[in-house]
């Protein structure tokens, strides 16, 4: 598992966008990047806003692909092992990846809406709240599969946290396409393959297979 040691605010405005690598605070007024919209570094808020020179073609590569380690929490390792098998797959190569990606379990536990963020979903899984088809699984990069049910642990269901995310959860509708969800069982589904679409992950995925096909 990944772990973002640096300030994840400074990972975004690095990035020149919003990652929502907090959750809500990402939207609120109290984000880093509102308040300070400029590069970090001492040379970051210079006349012109922190302009830096453009970058080659290679640093626009570099540039797409830290971004999507970053928003997924994976580390170099993990993103090459995903890439290694969506490219033993059928279909396009990119969108292959996005969809392993997506079905990770830390990230569907997310996408579930039952983490605010990825890596808070990250945390959830490997203290063990969540069982796939009825077995407990900890371990946050396991990619699930059309037809896994991921549940929080009955054992797990009267703690606060996820009391509270089930009442929220409620009054929510707000699900990724391609997954079912129960609040009142805290229980989802994946039903179909995630799309690049309706990822809606702002990430030139071309750049990053152009990257590693170097």
């Amino acid at each position: 598992m990944a772990k973002i040691i640096t300030s994840k605010c400074k990972l975004c405005r690095r990035a020149g966008e919003k990652l929502f690598l907090k959750g809500d605070r990402c939207s609120s007024p109290k984000c880093a990047f509102v308040r300070k919209a400029y590069i970090p570094g001492a040379h970051g808020n210079a006349v012109g806003g922190g302009m830096r020179r453009g970058l080659s073609e290679y640093g626009k590569q570099l540039k797409e692909k830290q971004k999507l380690k970053r928003i997924y929490g994976v580390s170099e390792k993990q993103l090459r092992r995903h890439l290694s098998i969506a490219k033993k797959k059928d279909g396009v190569l990119g969108d292959n990846l996005m969809a392993i990606l997506e079905s990770r379990l830390d990230n569907t536990v997310h996408r579930l809406g039952i983490a605010q963020s990825r890596a808070q979903a990250r945390q959830l899984v490997s203290h063990g709240l969540f069982e796939v088809n009825g077995k407990k699984l900890n371990i946050p990069s396991a990619v699930l599969k059309i037809g896994d049910k991921v549940a929080v642990r009955s054992v797990k269901a009267d703690k606060t946290f996820i009391k509270d995310a089930k009442a929220a959860l409620k009054k929510s509708s707000a699900n990724a396409k391609w997954m079912e969800f129960n609040a009142d069982k805290m229980e989802g589904k994946i039903v179909a393959k995630p799309t690049k679409e309706e990822v809606g992950v702002n990430v030139d995925i071309a750049m990053v297979i152009e990257f590693y096909s170097r």
